[in-house]
């Protein structure tokens, strides 16, 4: 593993850790303790990055556990610190330069794609956010639990082809309820829907996953595309909630063509592990987010193998 590499993933772990640390059956994180720690963390990420640029960046199959890559870097988070508290989300990427950067290469029909979840693999959220002149990104937020988060942002910037995805870390103040490590699951219940997903995860090489959704028993044949194709996969690796590459299969679909009931996936694991899968699909104007848990086998730190054909997707 590069050096680069080493530091990121070294970056992401304290971060957890540090949450981790805190998160205590009852306990509750005083708003300005909340505040300290984001503002001393976000010291140790720059810290990480700055050395990480050193070394020459953070290249390499695994993504979004440093906050700089390429020249680009995602600055401070700013949100409400408490839950409940209505507010604004924002933060700015900056280029090389330090300026904040301005020209996006849109990619699965946006500009950049906010995924927010709790280290625990909870509270899981894919929005939008929209950017203002002066290139900052925001978006009204509240929290619905305390805890330790992770903000990632996922974009190609301009004249570029290349995906980043930054992350930094976000303290939410108030009791924390801490959850078990989720259970492996192939089913999930969602508005009424059920989706499983079929297929194995293989650490080290690309594999096929195939999600199917159903209501009442019968299949759901009316997926409606969305971010450029019928559903949307984000898969993190448990532990270090790396970023894993995963593209959906076939044609991009057409404005107002249906599908269903299932949608296929070519997923890249870096490594064995368990993986926290959250697959987005849309019916009736409606967005819908299952979510899943799978083993992946494989010899830790192989190289994910290249899938001929593999199109648009993260």
């Amino acid at each position: 593993m590069r050096t680069a590499t080493r530091l990121g993933l070294y970056a992401a772990s304290l971060a957890v850790a540090f949450g981790a640390a805190f998160t205590v059956t009852g306990a509750t994180i005083p708003k300005t303790v909340a505040q300290d720690r984001v503002a001393a963390m976000g010291q140790g990420q720059d810290h990480m990055a700055a050395m990480g640029q050193a070394q020459g960046g953070n290249e390499g199959p695994t993504r979004g556990v440093t906050l700089a890559a390429e020249g680009y870097q995602l600055g401070p988070v700013s949100a409400p610190a408490e839950v409940g508290a209505a507010g604004t989300l924002s933060f700015t990427i900056g280029d090389a330069d330090g300026q904040p950067l301005l020209e996006y290469v849109t990619s699965h029909e946006k500009d950049l794609h906010l995924i927010v979840v709790r280290t625990d693999g909870s509270e899981f959220r894919h929005v939008h956010p929209e950017r203002g002149p002066d290139g900052s990104w925001s978006i009204p937020w509240t929290w619905k639990a305390a805890g330790t988060y992770r903000i990632f942002t996922d974009f190609v910037p301009g004249g570029s082809s290349n995906p980043l995805t930054l992350t930094r870390t976000v303290e939410v103040a108030g009791t924390v309820a801490p959850a078990a490590s989720p259970a492996e699951t192939r089913t999930a219940n969602v508005d009424g829907f059920e989706v499983t997903i079929a297929g194995d995860i293989q650490g080290g090489a690309s594999s096929e996953l195939t999600l199917s959704v159903s209501k009442d028993g019968a299949p759901v044949t009316t997926l409606q595309p969305y971010l450029g194709a019928f559903g949307h996969l984000v898969a993190l690796r448990e532990g270090d909630l790396a970023y894993l590459h995963v593209h959906p299969e076939g044609a991009e679909p057409q404005s107002g063509q249906l599908s269903g009931p299932t949608v296929r996936f070519a997923a890249e694991a870096p490594t064995s592990g368990r993986y926290l899968l959250y697959f987005d699909f849309q019916i009736d104007g409606a967005v819908h987010s299952a979510a899943f848990v799978l083993p992946a086998d494989g010899a830790p730190g192989t190289q994910p193998a290249q899938t001929p054909g593999e199109s648009h997707g993260h």
